[in-house]
Parts: C-alpha cells; sequence; structure tokens
C-alpha cells in the first residue's frame, strides 16, 4: 500500500466520520451552553465588523492590530479556493440540498468560532515584548504539565505543515493553474512572481499583514458578490426552483434532478457539512491565531467580532457560489469542483466568466497564503522563537513556487490529513475551557449591563 493510499483512508475516516461529529457536536455544544450566542450577538457582531471597515486603520505593531484587522486576517484565511470549490463539490457530490447541511453546520459553528476567539484573547501572553497567542498557548493552559506540553507542540507542528508549507503549495497551484488557462501564463513566471510578493508582506511583519488584509478582504469579497449576484440575477427566474432543490434535496435526494446525482440524505449531509466546515475552519484551530492579535478591551469582544467570520464565510461566500451554480442550470453529475464553478460563470458572461473566476482565484489563494502563513508563522514562535521566522518566511515563498508548477494529489491529501491532525488538540482544549468561556461571556454581559 502507497503513501497516497494511506494518507486517503485516514482523510477518509477523518473527514467522512470522525471529525464531522467532533466539529458538529463541539458547535451544538457551545450553541446550547452559550444560550446560542451566534443568534443574541448577531445584530452586535454585525454593527461592530461593518462600522469598523477601513481601508486605512490604525498600524499594527508588536502590541497587536485592531480588532477588524484581525477579523479580516482571519477572513483572508477563511476565503479561499475552498469557496469556489467546495460549494461545487458538495453539490454535485451530495446534491443541492449538501447546502442546508451546509448552513446549519455553519451555524453551530459560529459558536465554535466565539469560543476559539475568546479564548485567544484569553490566553495570549507577551515574550520579548511581543503579544503571541492562538491555539497552542490555551492547550498548554487547559491541560497542566507533560499532557500540556505534548498537545501544545505537536498542534503548532501539524500547523506549520498544514498551514505554511502544504497549504500555501495547494493555494499556489490554484493560481498558476488558472492563470494557465484563463490566459495560458507560464506557471513557473507565475509562481515566481507571486513568491516575490508573498516574500515581502511576509517579512514586513505584523503591521505590513494587517496593512495587507484589511484592503484585500473587503475589496475581494465586494468583487466576488457582485459578479456573483449579477449572474443571480440574470438567472433570477429560476431562483425559487434552486430554493426548493435545497430543501427538498436536503431531506429527499433522489425527488431533485430526476436522479441526475444518485445521492443519498447520507451523502448530502456528509458532503455539506465536510465542505462547509473545511472552507470556515470553524473548530479547526486555524483563525484563533488572529484573533489573539487584536486589542480588544475584554475577550469576549473579539469572540463577538469572529462570529461575523463563518458567516461572511459560508451564509455568504459559499452561498453565491451554489445559488450560481444551481440557476444557471449547469449541474450535470459529471462536472465537479472548479469546472462546475467556472462552466456557471462561462454559461452566464461568456469567456468573461472563466476570466472572472481567474481573478477570484488569485485574489482567495493569495489571501489565504498570506493568511495560513501568518497562522504557521505564530506556531514557528511558540516552538523556535521569533528568529526562526524569518528562515520559515522563505521556505514558504519556495513551496510557493513550487505549488504553482507541480500538482501533485498527495500534496492536498497531506493538507486535508494535517488539518484533520490539527483539529483534535484544538477542540480537546475548547471542551475543557468550555466553563472558561461561559464564565466571560457572563462577566461581558454582566459589565454591559451594569455600564
Amino acid at each position: 500500500m502507497n503513501t497516497l493510499v494511506i494518507v486517503q483512508k485516514i482523510n477518509s475516516f477523518f473527514w467522512n466520520f470522525l471529525l464531522l461529529f467532533l466539529l458538529c457536536g463541539t458547535g451544538a455544544y457551545f450553541t446550547f451552553k452559550l444560550r446560542f450566542v451566534q443568534v443574541r450577538k448577531f445584530k452586535e457582531s454585525f454593527k461592530k465588523v461593518f462600522g469598523s471597515i477601513k481601508f486605512k486603520g490604525e498600524r499594527a505593531g508588536n502590541d497587536g492590530m485592531s480588532s477588524f484587522q484581525s477579523l479580516a486576517t482571519a477572513i483572508a484565511a477563511q476565503v479561499g479556493t475552498g469557496n469556489l470549490a467546495g460549494a461545487a463539490t458538495a453539490i454535485a457530490s451530495g446534491g443541492p440540498g449538501s447546502i442546508f447541511w451546509m448552513w446549519v453546520s455553519a451555524f453551530f459553528g459560529m459558536s465554535t468560532s466565539f469560543a476559539e476567539a475568546t479564548l485567544a484573547q484569553k490566553y495570549k501572553t507577551q515574550v520579548n515584548g511581543d503579544v503571541v497567542g492562538g491555539p497552542s498557548y490555551y492547550i498548554r493552559s487547559a491541560f497542566k504539565g507533560k499532557l500540556g506540553s505534548i498537545l501544545s507542540k505537536l498542534f503548532s507542528i501539524f500547523a506549520i505543515f498544514a498551514l505554511g508549507f502544504m497549504g500555501s503549495m495547494v493555494q499556489s497551484n490554484s493560481i498558476g493553474t488558472a492563470f494557465n488557462t484563463a490566459f495560458n501564463f507560464n506557471p513557473l513566471i507565475v509562481g515566481i512572481i507571486l513568491s516575490i510578493i508573498c516574500l515581502f508582506i511576509f517579512l514586513g511583519g505584523l503591521g505590513r499583514i494587517a496593512s495587507v488584509t484589511e484592503k484585500l478582504v473587503p475589496i475581494m469579497a465586494a468583487f466576488y458578490i457582485i459578479g456573483g449576484v449579477f449572474v443571480i440575477l440574470l438567472n433570477i427566474s429560476s431562483f425559487g426552483e434552486a430554493m426548493k432543490m435545497i430543501f427538498v434535496g436536503a431531506f429527499n435526494p433522489q425527488a431533485i434532478l430526476g436522479g441526475i446525482i444518485g445521492s443519498s440524505i447520507k451523502d448530502a449531509i456528509r458532503y455539506g457539512v465536510a465542505r462547509g466546515l473545511f472552507s470556515n475552519e470553524a473548530g479547526m484551530g486555524s483563525t484563533p491565531h488572529a484573533h489573539a492579535m487584536a486589542k480588544a478591551k475584554h475577550p469576549v469582544d473579539q469572540g463577538i467580532f469572529a462570529l461575523m467570520g463563518v458567516f461572511v464565510d459560508t451564509f455568504i461566500i459559499l452561498t453565491i457560489t451554489a445559488f450560481v451554480i444551481l440557476t444557471t442550470g449547469v449541474l450535470d453529475g459529471k462536472t465537479t469542483g472548479i469546472e462546475l464553478t467556472q462552466a456557471a460563470f462561462t454559461k452566464t458572461l461568456g469567456s468573461f466568466g472563466g476570466i472572472f473566476i481567474a481573478i477570484c482565484l488569485l485574489f482567495f489563494a493569495f489571501s489565504t497564503i498570506i493568511g495560513w502563513y501568518f497562522f504557521g508563522e505564530a506556531n514557528v514562535k511558540f516552538l523556535l522563537g521569533k528568529k526562526a521566522t524569518k528562515i520559515y518566511a522563505i521556505i514558504v515563498a519556495i513551496f510557493v513556487v513550487i505549488g504553482c508548477t507541480l500538482k501533485v494529489e498527495i500534496v492536498w491529501e497531506l493538507t486535508d490529513m494535517f488539518n484533520g491532525f490539527m483539529v483534535i488538540p484544538n477542540l480537546l482544549a475548547l471542551l475543557a475551557l468550555s466553563g472558561v468561556v461561559s464564565s466571560l461571556l457572563k462577566e461581558h454581559e454582566t459589565t454591559k449591563k451594569i455600564e
């Protein structure tokens, strides 16, 4: 049995069973424990986030960054190629009803993301004058002694490989392939240019990363939302049917499309939940690295910001992709992934559809490289100290070039596997510290009543 087959079997067990149960279960647990915090605090979260959008915010430094910059960095990582390919894969494999289950998992995931951000703020610290934080720090606090030390170090190792190394290759590969297809550009040249830009941002430290993400995220999100909504409006007569396909297909997939996709309820749930969780990253332990850096007055303040990250990723971006596919009628039971999304845009926008997707892929994948690098860097600091970060930046830039020129299936599979490994110690710590999250939320609400 070769390495690829072994990794695929591990991923199948992880993402088709174990992690779906653990991630959704954790989200449901926090939803009830925190009394539906994602509903009660949604209005406040919306106001805080969309009232904080600035293209020239405060300068981030060793003492951290603004809450919006932290959220923008988190969203930069969340909104990646999965937002273009994830919804398409879910629909092609589990039927239109998978989108309903994607929404359900995201709803629960919002409470998990709230808990992650709150704990990241609670347990952040300073090392040599620099603010540091993330899951490794709250994992170490959740489990004292050797267990905490081992779990926190394992998480950091998994994060460095999943996000910094393998993840950067996966994302840059998407850019190289898209630009080769749309513009016939040499992937190697694309990779070299991309890696130089990335290295410039990496070496600029926290200030430059925050400055880039706070500008890039609103622009890229608006660009895709406008394009997607435009396509949906041109096919608005099919919108009602698309809604019916989602809600009927969630419970009776065979009643949809005359059996073009031979999916069951189990398939709809499995693919919808898996693609949703993989895209919005709730519970995976990636986005807390960004939220730890926020200069929040109270840990819960950043948790409230974090709610909007999952909402934007899944309920807005992924949902738009789903409706573009369903209203354009390109679902044929054969095409899947990014090709299905491209087909939907091309059917309505002609040749510009391919160019539009290539530009969106550049935005989404580039932002994810920046976000994932930052998350990986936090773990390099945790394990090896600040001096090792420049070497890490150079290695990631090299992987960006390699990723553009190669499409090795095992790299994609390894990324999934290491992402899965990250989840286990992160969820264990979240559950162990659930009482802390609950206490902080009560404290925050009591303080607000007094004010």
